[in-house]
């Protein structure tokens, strides 16, 4: 590969880097309303919301304030849906034979087993927040203090952890310096006058932390010896050495894997946010809002459409009960939608059939110390690796205490459909095994575990909705339109799948098309 092939495929991805960045913000709008401004149309009016999660609690939320009679059927015993904090005392047992689960972690600590964070931009979940007094702290996604790993691969940075600042910046420095030099032999084909170059070599010499003669040497950017950091009178630390710029192209650090988190994907941006003391604080906070609405342990069974609106049939108490109502907003995955006996167009029933969900699991793991911040340094932030465990989660809260919990992996696809077929035991052990290889404390420091899988959780069966192009043509529109007398609302029916602020903004579009059509 010569010089200007590697400057042109650099430059390639940058631009993709910036592509990613044009999706648009959620919008934190008051609700439209028909243009009358009234706020009474549903006086008198009954809606039979399906799911207690998110887009369901926000619907029946908003359609109270607008004089619905809503009631809410949830299958589990709790709120949130797929926004779940686990902590001790938490129970689960997976579809097809799982064992029992019963969380042993100590007071205070947790995980949170599905969505775990909310991007600065996603202004109507922060809307919410505010509104219903949800606190919020820093979640730290992209701290380069933490590792990657490259199990299996060659040359001398194969099966050792690396700083993430230490490789970003080593390749930074030797991409600045190859283009600075093609720049001071006058070799790229762009017509620059001297003023110009002269300008374009001063920037690249500071983002890369060139030296006098654009050469990059390794610099503090990428950190100190661990036993010689600079200190007090004559100790100006001892600086790490660069790696070599071939090691780090042989490295195997350029895959996927390992830029699936952090600045470059935009949902995934400084800066993050978490509500103190779990995520499910914000459906808690939804579920306080709608004391007496919401009829927990009831799975739906049934849709069908009537003369006057919808009925619905679910079991109370291992009874079949049924509930009439002029609407019904229903916010089921599609997993649990096509299991219904029910008169949806077929339309629906293909979407609900042929919209596949992702694969995906976490291990939270237990430990006696918080090793990661006394020994590494790390508070929160992600490795990564390609191993089966992908990704290790360190909490953004509780730094300084005595113990604590991390997440030991964070999969998808093919490998979380592997280590979840595995046993509860089973997954411990792998993730203790390949994490030992990133963090050696492992063994010593290990108390206990809580693992899922979303694929196999009961009125789940995925983690989200995950559409390419086709797919989203053909089956996505099906979902956007009253069937009858049932609207539909969750991540699914948006472009901000696996995010809370898709079911938002799919409750908020549900809840605007019902009063529209009333009004």
């Amino acid at each position: 590969m010569t010089r200007r092939d590697f400057i042109n495929q650099t430059s390639a991805s940058y631009a993709s880097l910036l592509a990613w960045g044009l999706l648009q913000p959620a919008p934190a709008s008051a609700l439209s309303l028909p243009a009358n401004g009234r706020t009474s149309d549903g006086k008198g009016r009954k809606v039979v919301v399906l799911g207690a999660g998110l887009a369901g609690m926000a619907a029946a939320y908003e359609l109270g304030k607008l004089g619905y009679e809503c009631t809410v059927l949830e299958a589990r015993g709790r709120s949130g849906g797929r926004v779940w904090t686990v902590r001790g005392g938490t129970a689960e047992t997976e579809l097809g034979g799982g064992t029992p689960q019963s969380c042993q972690f100590e007071e205070g600590l947790y995980f949170n087993g599905g969505a775990a964070r909310i991007p600065h931009h996603h202004q109507l979940t922060l809307q919410y927040c505010r509104e219903l007094g949800v606190p919020l702290q820093i979640f730290n996604g992209n701290n380069e203090a933490a590792y990657l790993y490259n199990d299996g691969g060659t040359g001398p940075l194969a099966n050792r952890r690396l700083r993430i600042k230490e490789y970003h910046n080593d390749m930074r420095g030797y991409t600045a310096e190859l283009l600075a030099k093609s720049l001071d032999q006058s070799a790229l084909d762009q017509q620059l006058t001297k003023e110009d170059i002269e300008k374009l070599v001063d920037f690249l010499k500071n983002e890369g932390d060139l030296n006098t003669a654009h050469l990059y040497k390794g610099t503090n950017r990428r950190g100190y010896k661990s036993s010689r950091e600079p200190g007090a009178g004559q100790s100006p630390g001892e600086l790490t050495d660069p790696f070599g710029l071939t090691d780090l192209l042989r490295s195997g650090f350029n895959q996927p894997v390992f830029y699936n988190v952090g600045d470059y994907i935009y949902e995934q941006q400084t800066t993050l946010l978490q509500p103190v003391g779990g995520m499910d604080a914000i459906p808690k906070a939804l579920e306080k809002k709608l004391a007496g609405k919401i009829v927990f342990n009831a799975p739906v069974t049934e849709l069908r459409k009537t003369e006057s609106g919808v009925r619905v049939v679910y079991q109370r108490n291992g009874k079949p009960a049924e509930l009439a109502a002029e609407f019904c907003v229903c916010t089921l995955p599609l997993p649990m939608l096509k299991n219904l006996e029910s008169d949806l167009s077929g339309t629906v029933k293909r979407a609900a059939d042929f919209v596949p969900y992702i694969k995906t699991g976490k291990i939270g793991l237990q430990f006696k110390r918080r090793f990661w911040e006394e020994d590494d340094w790390i508070y929160g932030g992600i490795s990564r690796t390609n191993m089966d465990i992908n990704q290790i989660w360190y909490p953004s809260f509780g730094f300084q205490g005595r113990k604590g919990v991390l997440i030991g992996y964070y999969n998808f696809y093919s490998r979380a459909e592997a280590v979840g077929a595995m046993s509860v035991a089973e997954r411990e052990k792998l993730a203790l095994a390949q994490g030992g290889k990133i963090h050696p404390q492992y063994p010593a420091e290990f108390e206990n575990s809580f693992s899922l899988a979303w694929h196999r959780l009961p009125y789940s069966a995925g983690g989200w909705a995950t559409y390419d192009d086709a797919t989203r043509r053909k089956y996505y529109p099906a979902l956007l339109e009253p069937d009858g007398n049932i609207y539909f609302a969750g991540e699914h029916t948006t472009y901000l799948t696996a995010w809370m602020a898709g079911a938002f903004t799919s409750a908020r579009r549900t809840v605007e098309a019902i009063a529209a059509r009333v009004g």
